[in-house]
């Protein structure tokens, strides 16, 4: 913030003293009057040297004359020579007391000299000018002014505020002391009272440009308290008038980006962070900030340049570290990943988020005991962190059995602290409930994976093929990046009669109103503890009915979710896992696919142009558990010439590469008999590599769901192994309903490789 000083910088001073010593020529006039009128014309024309002759003439005429020693202090201020006019002036205050024109000169002359003073070095013979000043004409506002500004120089705020006002008091509208006491509201988080300052000061002076930087400054900040107050509108609206002052202020097009940002405007947000690196290359939050937008939009490349770049500029700048780690996750590059997130760790160690992010990574590479690891500790370090406590809830599906008491219990917890911090909302009334049974039922679904991702492969039909004469169904889609499968999903909805609403924008407490005001019968939620999930909403039970399917193989632990959809052969009646829903059984199977639009035809079988068998899986590799691999490593022992091939993130570093073949190669299979991909590049390309395989292999204790589908699909078959959860008998309930469950289910681990190794043989 700005401080305005007033001074003054004095000309011609030189001239009129060469004048002291001219005498009045001899035919001057003897009428002083005459003499003072002359004077003062010639020094309303700049003719200083004219003006001086003229009043000594009239002093010579009439000694005393009151006119002409006021014009003659006024000249010798403007000339430079403040002493001076302070003597002449304090003499004629002293003959002629209360006079307010004198009073109000020689204040002026005063205040004058003391700013000279001051800008000298010599601040307190200048603040005795002042002083002087206010004592000769208390209503001079800049007397009052000026000793504020001392006071604010030597950081005396309490002193700078009191005269600041008392300048504005004799002058409502001097700019400069509302400016300045704008300011030291400013410094005392006074905000409110700052921008009333400045806005005063501005209406003083409209073009004012130290102001409006002020005000600009005091707005960006009022902005972001309002923004964490929660007031994200009022927010908004202080920075785009922050904006409106000053146009190419940084910090106000980065806070303004931000908030955009969070309301899931991210063209506006994306523009707003270019503006900002633009007007301020070294701000490092910026680029920061644009890489995570551009990373959002699927620009990888230009997301790590952008991270990259905000790294320069701060080296240490731990988000920034975890952020290009998340990308080089997300690309498969996890020794660069695990670097740079290790890096982030030691620059700071308590940075909670990196360590969520070092458990995704392990995750993705099959380190599931070590991913949960770092979940616990960034649970440690941020007790309420969402993503590092489902991520917890995800990784114990992968190693543990889910009718395990453990994994159970912990479902149990994280629902319960959960749907404290989301208390539901007030029960419907009896008079807000439409009873009439011949309307239409309204069904919400609210998902993330409207995309092209897993769940929308088995959302898609009762999405496209709902009654629309008993079911009024609307969508509230979460999507962070739409495709061409979320335009097909979207006109698929609205060809049944449907309602597709995009909320990705929106917090949860604004769309659990929005589903309230919709008046929806039943909510049904598609995605679990997995990324994007808007289990918020539902914590706050908008609806009457509430339900979860598909995207989860385990329970919310939500006590305000009702139902969940599954089938017989998925949870068996005699389940021992446990869930806080009420298990709805469908008859049949509980999933119903639909296969991608871009399909390769069926191949055919490649055991037959090869002589041998091709085993095969395309799972996520946090599904490949040790004991998994022992088992595909007790296939390939049982037919030795066969070979394994697998597809997978990780698999695009060579490191993963070499650290999966050696854990292999532990249990006895060569690395030569085994083919590691990374993942393609379309979906057309992946349902192409089908092609390369006779039999495919369901892991466990989470089996896979779409690859198994898509496996069948491409018409190669699926051996799975039946377990006592969910997540473990997916398969079986999908081989099931295409009546592939007699020689394709396991009962058993030996019998798992018993009917590898005798499909194996049949091809």
């Amino acid at each position: 913030m700005k401080h305005v000083l007033r001074s003054r910088q004095h000309r011609g001073a030189h001239r009129l003293q060469g004048e002291h010593t001219r005498q009045p020529p001899a035919d001057c006039t003897r009428d002083a009057d005459a003499a003072c009128v002359r004077g003062r014309c010639m020094a309303a024309l700049g003719n200083s040297a004219e003006a001086y002759v003229a009043l000594m003439a009239a002093l010579a005429a009439e000694p005393g004359h009151a006119g002409a020693l006021l014009e003659l202090g006024s000249l010798y201020r403007v000339s430079g020579l403040l002493p001076e006019a302070a003597a002449v002036l304090r003499g004629v205050a002293a003959a002629q007391p209360g006079d307010a024109p004198t009073q109000h000169a020689l204040a002026v002359v005063l205040t004058d000299l003391g700013t000279q003073m001051k800008l000298a070095g010599r601040v307190a013979e200048g603040v005795a000018h002042y002083e002087e000043a206010v004592v000769a004409c208390p209503s001079y506002a800049p007397a009052f002014y000026n000793i504020g500004v001392v006071h604010s120089e030597a950081r005396d705020f309490a002193n700078a505020k009191t005269f600041y006002e008392r300048a504005i008091e004799a002058s409502p509208s001097y700019a400069e002391a509302h400016c300045n006491l704008g300011v030291i509201h400013r410094d005392a988080g006074r905000l409110e009272a700052a921008v009333a300052c400045y806005e005063a000061a501005l209406a003083a002076a409209p073009s004012f440009a130290i102001v409006q930087q002020n005000l600009s400054i005091a707005l960006t900040e009022l902005g972001t308290r309002a923004k964490l107050a929660g007031e994200r509108e009022r927010s908004v609206a202080l920075y785009e008038r922050a904006l409106a002052l000053a146009p190419r202020y940084p910090d106000a097009l980065y806070n303004l980006g931000v908030a955009c940002s969070e309301a899931g405007q991210a063209e506006r947000a994306l523009h707003l962070y270019e503006l900002a690196v633009h007007f301020q290359p070294a701000c490092a939050e910026a680029w920061n900030n644009l890489g995570v937008l551009q990373r959002s939009a699927g620009n990888l490349e230009r997301a790590v340049a952008c991270y990259r770049t905000a790294l320069q500029l701060r080296p240490s700048f731990p988000q920034a570290v975890n952020n290009v780690a998340v990308v080089l996750t997300a690309q498969g590059r996890v020794s660069e990943a695990l670097a740079l997130l290790q890096a982030a760790l030691t620059a700071a160690p308590d940075y909670a988020e990196a360590h969520n992010n070092l458990g995704v990574l392990q995750r993705d590479v099959g380190a599931i005991k070590e991913a949960i690891a770092s979940y616990e500790r960034c649970l440690e370090l941020a007790p309420e962190s969402r993503n590092a406590g489902q991520n917890r809830l995800l990784a114990l599906n992968y190693i543990m059995p889910g009718e395990d008491a453990a994994v159970c219990a912990a479902h149990t917890q994280w629902g319960e602290a959960f749907q404290r911090m989301h208390p539901p909302m007030q029960a419907l009334v009896a008079e807000e409930v439409d009873a009439d049974p011949a309307r239409p039922l309204v069904v919400g679904y609210v998902s993330p994976d409207l995309f092209t991702h897993s769940v929308s492969y088995f959302a898609e039909a009762p999405l496209a093929l709902h009654n629309s004469t008993r079911v009024r169904h609307i969508v509230y889609s979460c999507v962070p990046m739409a495709d061409a499968k979320t335009a097909r999903l979207r006109a698929a909805v609205a060809a049944a009669g449907g309602a597709w609403h995009e909320v990705g924008a929106l917090p949860e407490a604004e769309l659990a109103a929005r589903v309230r005001a919709d008046r929806c019968d039943v909510l049904v939620e598609l995605t679990g503890h997995t990324a994007g999930n808007r289990l918020g909403v539902l914590a706050m039970r908008p609806a009457p009915v509430q339900v979860t399917w598909i995207g989860y193989p385990n329970s919310t632990g939500l006590g305000a979710v009702g139902y969940r959809l599954t089938d017989a052969a998925a949870d068996p009646p005699d389940t021992a896992q446990t869930y806080a829903e009420e298990l709805v059984r469908l008859p049949g199977c509980f999933l119903c696919y639909t296969p991608a639009a871009d399909v390769p035809p069926v191949a055919p079988l490649p055991a037959l142009e090869h002589g041998f068998v091709t085993f095969g899986s395309f799972n996520a590799l946090a599904k490949v558990t040790p004991e998994v691999l022992r088992l595909w490593a007790r296939i390939l022992a049982a037919v030795p010439d066969a070979r394994l091939l697998l597809k997978n993130k990780p698999f695009a570093c060579e490191s993963a590469r070499a650290h999966f073949l050696a854990a292999l190669a532990a249990e006895g299979v060569a690395p030569a008999r085994v083919d590691v991909l990374p993942l393609t590049a379309g979906t057309a390309e992946h349902l192409a590599l089908y092609a390369a395989l006779d039999v495919s292999l369901d892991p466990f204790p989470y089996a896979g769901t779409t690859t198994t589908c898509e496996s069948l699909f491409m018409g190669v078959p699926v051996v799975t192994l039946a377990g006592a959860c969910h997540a473990h008998n997916v398969g079986v309930s999908l081989l099931e309903a295409v009546g592939l469950q007699r020689g394709w289910v396991a009962a058993s681990h030996d019998e798992y490789v018993a009917l590898a190794v005798a499909a194996a043989h049949d091809a």
